[in-house]
Order: C-alpha cells, then sequence, then structure tokens
C-alpha cells in the first residue's frame, strides 16, 4: 500500500510540472526552463520548512510566488525570441540555475544541526511531513487537494476569455496582435503562470524526497515537463494528467523491469504520437476567439472599399 500511495505522490507533483508547460504551450512558446522553476520552488520552500520553521502551507505559497516573479523576470528577454532559439534559450536558463544550487551553500544551525543547502551534497533533512506527523497517505491527500484546486483553476481559466486570448496567440499571433492583443504582456503572464505552478511542485516534491540536489532537475526533467501537455494534448487540462499517469505509471514505474530500455519506449512513444496524433491524445480545440481572426484587417477593407 506504501508503494502505490508514494507513486500517487509521483503523479502529484509532476501533474503539477506538465501543467506548468501546458499554459506556456497554449501561447505556442515551448519552453525548457520548467525544470528551473520547479528547481527554484524546490529549494525555497525546503528552506522555508527545514532552516526557519514555517509551516508547509505558507512555505508552498512563498516558493510559488518567488517562481512566479522569477519566470516573469526571464519571460520578457526569454519570449523576444521564438522557436529554437526560445527552446535554447530557456534550456539555458534551466542549466543556470542548476549550476546555481551546485554551488550554493547557507547552511544554519538548528537543533544542534547544520540545516540547509550544501552545494554539491545538495539539500538534507527536509523532514516537515515526518517530523510533523504526516503518514504517507495524508502527504499523497495533500498533494492531490492543491493539484485538484491548480487543475479546476487551469480548467476554469481555460474556459474564459483568458484562455480563449491564450490560445488564440497560440494559433495565430499576427491574426491575434491584429484585433488589439498585446502578445508580450500574455506571453509573460503565461510564463509567469507557468512558474508559479512550476515552483508548487518543486516545493511539494522536496518535501516527499527529503533530500535533494542539483543533478535532479536536469534536462530530462525538463522534458518530461514539455512531453505530458504535448503527449496528453492541448484540447484540456486533463490530457496533460492522462499524460502523466500513462508515462509516469506505467512507463516509468510499471514497466521498471526492463530497466534502461523505458528511456527507449519512451522516446520511440513520444514519435510515436507525433506521427500519428500530433494533437495529442485528447487532441486540440479551436480558441473561442476564432472569430477574430475571419475578421478583415482595416488596411484590407479600407482597400476594398477604395475599388
Amino acid at each position: 500500500m506504501e508503494f502505490y500511495l508514494g507513486l500517487l505522490q509521483i503523479l502529484g507533483v509532476h501533474t503539477l510540472l506538465g501543467l506548468s508547460a501546458y499554459v506556456v504551450l497554449l501561447t505556442g512558446q515551448v519552453s525548457m526552463a520548467q525544470a528551473g522553476f520547479y528547481a527554484v520552488g524546490a529549494y525555497v520552500a525546503a528552506m522555508c520548512t527545514a532552516m526557519f520553521g514555517i509551516h508547509i502551507l505558507p512555505a508552498v505559497i512563498i516558493a510559488s510566488v518567488s517562481t512566479g516573479i522569477l519566470a516573469m523576470i526571464v519571460g520578457f528577454p526569454a519570449l523576444r525570441v521564438r522557436g529554437l532559439m526560445l527552446v535554447v534559450a530557456t534550456l539555458a536558463f534551466g542549466e543556470m540555475v542548476r549550476m546555481f544550487f551546485f554551488n550554493f551553500r547557507w547552511q544554519i544551525e538548528r537543533d544542534g544541526k547544520l540545516i540547509g543547502p550544501n552545494g554539491a551534497e545538495g539539500f538534507r533533512a527536509i523532514r516537515f511531513f515526518p517530523e510533523n506527523g504526516w503518514e504517507t497517505g495524508d502527504v499523497a491527500l495533500f498533494i492531490w487537494c492543491i493539484v485538484v484546486i491548480v487543475l479546476g483553476l487551469l480548467w476554469w481559466v481555460d474556459n474564459t476569455r483568458a484562455g480563449a486570448v491564450l490560445r488564440a496567440v497560440g494559433h495565430d499571433e499576427v491574426a491575434a496582435q491584429s484585433v488589439g492583443l498585446n502578445l508580450t504582456t500574455i506571453k509573460v503572464a503565461a510564463m509567469a503562470l507557468g512558474g508559479a505552478i512550476a515552483g508548487i511542485g518543486g516545493g511539494l516534491y522536496a518535501h516527499t524526497v527529503t533530500h535533494i540536489e542539483h543533478g535532479v532537475f536536469g534536462i530530462l526533467l525538463a522534458t518530461f515537463a514539455i512531453a505530458y501537455p504535448i503527449l496528453g494534448g492541448l484540447g484540456s487540462v486533463f490530457g496533460t494528467l492522462l499524460a502523466v499517469i500513462f508515462i509516469q505509471g506505467f512507463l516509468v514505474e510499471g514497466l521498471r523491469f526492463i530497466g534502461d530500455w523505458r528511456s527507449l519506449l519512451f522516446g520511440a512513444l513520444i514519435l510515436l504520437v507525433m506521427n500519428l496524433r500530433p494533437t495529442g491524445l485528447l487532441g486540440e480545440r479551436m480558441s473561442p476567439l476564432k472569430t477574430l481572426f475571419s475578421r478583415k484587417s482595416p488596411v484590407v477593407t479600407n482597400a476594398k472599399e477604395t475599388q
């Protein structure tokens, strides 16, 4: 039973990681920075609880706000480029964050022990849950309560004008700009929201494993982040959830007996989906603002009126 409860914890934090990339992908941007935001959230939340004795809930909120602000700052210069250059820029940011924590040392004495990040040795003794009597089931329930809240929030956003605007930018930037949408503001807002969600996931992850180090937050984690919404499809937030269950629950944990062949199977799966169902498992739906794209531009309209 403990194994399945632990698996639920993994599925929960990876769902948050995938949702953080989902928001950014809605605007048509492929960001590899989610692992970096996930790492910042993990370290910030861990420092709040382990070093300063803050409760887990405000610690996660602090981590979320911190990563959201960081993502907004990163978003302005990063989103000036598109396509492959954006991938390279955000990947470089993720590696910068990873190497920062590789060299980051800050420890304080608490209960006669030094607690805090210790460079390459990582951050140990993140023990809020066991020290406060939380069982594995309690932790899993806590994580999934947060996941459900985030899922519900994103589902609501996705079905309002805000979600329609995000999709409008992702479908056709030129058409979206022609009807008065500010592309920079929308993209940066999506990046900030995605960063905040990644920070929540990272903060929860740090407390489930109790020991984090820089090597965990590498390219593989960033690849997982964007693979979830791509495999699940951008038609609904629930596609990301299905993809996480399939990849982490079936490929990673269910096929553990085949060893490293799982990595090859994961890559083959992505290639297969891209060729057979490029819009993902749940497909992709058009923006409710699609009527904006059918509007004629003022230049074309005026030209026709003068003829």
